[in-house]
């Protein structure tokens, strides 16, 4: 009765080695696209926008190796590593995009998941944030309402995603971050612009205009 087992389990064997083969070539590319998109978000505070977007074109061309690597064997391409990629990947553009004041790209633009990059959207405002908090740091206050209005948008847009978790990719959960990440951020400009109003008073009086 069993005498095609040995058959069968060769045929296991050689599907799984195939696999494995291709998880192995697949995790070293999502790993350097992972790297190269938090390159790039450091260039986008640095103001190197030139260098953030060649970083980005070489992790989506990383992503594209990857899902190469990953051939016929779709599942790979659903795996926590490769979404991960996609997600930082959309974080990276959208990032980029929203600073420079660029058309957002949009899932099909990236080439990437709809869930991949709502949580991309997601992380983008906690970066959002880092770069407006930079801005009021060194006292430029012209580009902080803008740029909170972006986060608002964000959660505004990501708070009507109401799905299961198993098809958002844990939205819910980044959902939540960015509405703490924006009240915090609301409530710094907030009194970084009445500061400002109280010094630009205090130097107005003290000058007697």
């Amino acid at each position: 009765m069993t005498g095609n087992l040995d058959e069968i389990i060769e045929k296991i064997r050689q599907d799984f080695t195939r696999r494995d083969a291709a998880r192995e070539k697949v995790l070293p590319l999502c790993r350097d696209a992972i790297r190269g998109c938090s390159q790039s978000i450091r260039a986008v505070h640095r103001q190197e926008f030139d260098q953030a977007a060649d970083l980005l074109k070489s992790a989506r061309n990383l992503l594209t190796e990857a899902e190469q690597a990953a051939g016929a064997y779709h599942e790979l391409v659903h795996t926590g590593y490769v979404r991960d990629a996609q997600k930082e990947f959309a974080e990276g553009c959208i990032v980029l995009a929203l600073v420079t004041g660029e058309k957002l790209p949009g899932p099909a633009d990236l080439g990437i998941g709809a869930a991949a990059y709502l949580n991309g959207m997601g992380e983008a405002a906690g970066e959002l944030r880092r770069y407006l908090l930079d801005g009021l740091r060194g006292g430029d206050l012209s580009r902080g309402e803008e740029i909170l209005t972006a986060m608002d948008d964000i959660y505004s847009a990501l708070v009507t995603m109401d799905f299961p978790d198993a098809i958002t990719g844990g939205l819910r959960r980044t959902t939540d971050m960015v509405r703490g990440v924006l009240e915090r951020t609301r409530s710094d400009l907030t009194l970084a612009i009445r500061q400002q109003d109280l010094e630009n008073r205090l130097e107005k009086f003290e000058k007697g205009i």
